[in-house]
């Protein structure tokens, strides 16, 4: 490409920007239009509204994603006077006077940058300002994006980070930005904050920061193999890359979950996924400042929690397990909350008498009391409720009184018997004493009539890494408390420990009762939404379904015009692609790699999937389109020769401008509210827009 005339630079120059602020004006009027409605509380900001609610009120919750989003969105509403105390109870609750559109504001503004920032990578990677309009007006006006990003939910602040993370590492790679001047590194710190926020929000940022790691191993196997410049160069690049895209992002995710912890510091319903020695650590959990007995005595009442990661406490409750499910004596789960259920009496296995200390020693044989029901911790050769291979473990006898099936050995861990046994520090196993099988949980889920408890079942196979519990309360009047301080973990502890728990909450992630949930096939081909309000203001979330049909299709054209142009060169047919062509196809092949890193991973997952797990992808998905309409839009003409190419063109760009502006004109209400009847009633204002039976709008 020669050099532009002063004058072609310049006009160049004002066209860029003011195409560049017409599309950044009108992400602003279609983004904050109506942001103040519905004035309830919409789909899932019962969550995240609630989470922000806690990081104002410091109190300690668990989550399955890491916490840089919710910590942004409660900063949002602390900044704009809110006082953190809606309860955020289910959708459809009334705002009233509650200041909750500080919160919606901040995440709205995250959401609009998507568009600009769309705009700028093609831009950047095509040299087109044709191409750049196009991808940023079909995620402009894209439905499905524009509801996802106006409510106070993580996902406009994910997609505004993975797109920045995009933009900062095009602009690192590009021909325009001299190597080491103070821009690119700006670009490069820029990028490197930018995954580091990504992976901070959720943990599918992870999929954005194995792509720019290809598009960095890319541009410096380009470097390596430029003969012209010596192998220090390719150093100096990898050294930069290194120190700004790896240990800088991991500095800041360390400094995020440290700021985390340090916020919530109050006690909250999530402290019976940690371990107790964690939970010595927030204020208000009786383990916090607690002093209690470190011997465990016989006639103390104790509570065991689990040793697995995210391990519930021994609970029992008054009801039986149902017919066909072993014998039909009283349930025993574990369970993660804390309440009295979870409470037990340990006494010797031959008497009653609690009289006077005997501390209870590895290697005692002992009975374990339920303290609300008055029975005892059973087991006996019936099979367990889901691990068939185990036995049944049950609460059995009244008052306290049971049979010989009640007899348990109590063995501290690593020590040899007749070493006390300690409150909190102690590693225990509960062998049973006829059956020889040692209480565990298998972690598994019971149906509804355990209330989802997890199961606990007695193990055949003694080396069960799951059958590992500590006693956690301990309530003896007898013997000196001693302070709970002395367990207290290291920062790298608390940050191991929450991620043990995160990783373990995805994994185990089930729908709630009559959720929506879909498959990874369902999502590119929009075939069914998300009510966000339901009731008198309908808001759904769904794709643009002209823009989405779009994007596949011309998913599929790059594809074959990129293969048919490999073959052509292959084949000699042609030397190489003209500059412009190239850069199109490259950039486009890039985003299709990008495309393909957000949707694959998702047909792999055992979790439970939604429909907006898809708009990652999605908005790569865009770019490749807006990209490849313009590519055709410069090869077509040609077929018409120079007469009519030129009105051939301008004929093609109205039509697709008009498509989409008017798509959007039509599916708007979805975003900005519907109300009256459905749209399968004729009388209804969106009737014949229902295209899809699965559609429920």
């Amino acid at each position: 490409m020669g050099e532009m005339a002063p004058e072609a630079a310049n006009s160049h120059k004002s066209s860029w920007w003011l195409i560049f602020g017409a599309v950044c004006a009108l992400t602003l009027t279609t983004r904050f239009y109506k942001i103040a409605e519905p004035d309830h509380v919409c789909w899932d900001e019962t969550h995240f509204g609630k989470m922000g609610s806690w990081y104002i009120n410091r109190t300690f919750f668990f989550d399955v994603h890491p916490p840089l989003g919710k910590m942004l969105i409660g900063l949002s509403g602390y900044l704009t006077g809110y006082d953190g105390t809606f309860a955020f109870d289910k959708p459809g609750d009334k705002y009233d006077n509650t200041s909750y559109l500080g919160m919606r504001v901040f995440c709205t503004a995250l959401g609009a940058t998507l568009i600009p920032m769309a705009f700028l990578i093609v831009e950047e990677t095509t040299q087109s300002i044709t191409a750049a309009t196009f991808a940023a007006l079909l995620i402009l006006f894209d439905v499905g994006i524009l509801t996802l990003t106006q409510y106070i939910l993580l996902d406009p602040i994910l997609l505004c980070f993975i797109m920045g993370s995009i933009l900062g590492a095009v602009k690192v790679s590009s021909r325009r930005i001299q190597e080491f001047s103070v821009s690119w590194w700006l670009w490069l710190i820029f990028t490197g904050t930018m995954l580091a926020c990504c992976v901070s929000v959720k943990f599918v940022g992870l999929f954005v920061v194995s792509l720019v790691g290809l598009m960095t191993t890319a541009d410096l196997w380009k470097i390596l193999g430029d003969m012209t410049r010596p192998v220090t160069a390719t150093v100096k690049h990898l050294v930069a890359r290194g120190i700004c895209l790896i240990m800088w992002p991991v500095i800041l995710y360390i400094t995020f979950f440290y700021i985390h912890l340090a916020v919530l510091n109050r006690s909250g319903n999530g402290d019976g996924f940690y371990s107790s020695a964690f939970q010595s650590q927030l204020i208000g959990n009786s383990l916090h400042n607690a002093s209690m007995p470190r011997q465990v005595a016989y006639g103390a009442l104790i509570t065991l929690k689990n040793h697995r990661t995210g391990g519930g406490y021994l609970h029992s409750h008054y009801h039986l397990y149902p017919e066909n499910v072993g014998a039909r004596q009283q349930q025993i789960t574990t369970y993660t909350h804390k309440d009295d259920n979870n409470k037990w009496l340990i006494k010797k296995y031959n008497t009653e008498d609690t009289s006077g200390i005997v501390v209870v020693r590895s290697g005692d044989l002992v009975r374990l009391e339920h303290v609300p029901t008055k029975r005892n911790l059973h087991s006996h050769k019936e099979q367990a409720p889901i691990t068939k291979k185990h036995f049944q473990v049950t609460g059995y006898g009244e008052n306290g009184t049971g049979d010989a099936n009640d007899v348990w050995r109590v063995s501290v861990v690593g020590a040899r018997d007749g070493t006390e046994v300690t409150a909190v520090s102690s590693k225990l196993k509960f062998v049973h004493y006829l059956q020889s099988c040692v209480l565990t949980t298998s972690g598994k889920q019971l149906p509804k009539w355990a209330y989802e408890q997890q199961e606990v079942s007695c193990n055949p196979n003694l080396r069960d890494p799951n059958g590992v519990w500590n006693v956690e309360e301990n309530v003896f009047e007898k013997l000196p408390n001693v302070s709970f301080e002395v367990y207290a973990p290291s920062f790298l502890e608390r940050f191991l420990e929450s991620h043990a728990v995160m990783f373990q909450g995805n994994a185990g992630l089930k729908p709630k009762e009559g959720e929506i949930t879909s498959r990874p096939w369902q999502w590119p081909i929009n075939y069914r939404g998300q009510f966000f309000s339901g009731s008198s203001y309908r808001v759904y979330l769904l794709g643009n379904p002209v823009i989405w049909w779009s994007n596949l299709g011309f998913l599929f054209v790059f594809v074959v015009i990129f293969a048919c142009n490999a073959i052509r060169q292959q084949r000699g047919y042609i030397k190489s692609f003209s500059e412009a062509n190239k850069d199109k196809l490259v950039a486009c092949a890039w985003l299709f790699l990008g495309w393909l890193l957000h949707y694959v991973p998702f047909w792999a997952m055992g979790r439970v999937l939604y429909f907006h797990h898809y708009f990652p992808a999605l908005l790569f998905n865009s770019m490749i389109t807006g990209i490849i309409i313009d590519y055709l839009l410069e090869e077509i003409p040609k077929f018409f020769g120079e007469k009519f190419g030129n009105v051939v063109y301008h004929t093609l760009v109205a039509l697709v401008l008009s498509t989409v502006v008017y798509s959007f004109y039509l599916f708007s209400p979805l975003t900005y509210g519907m109300s009256g009847p459905n749209a399968n009633e004729p009388n209804s204002t969106m009737y014949g827009l229902k295209w899809l039976d699965t559609w429920e709008f």
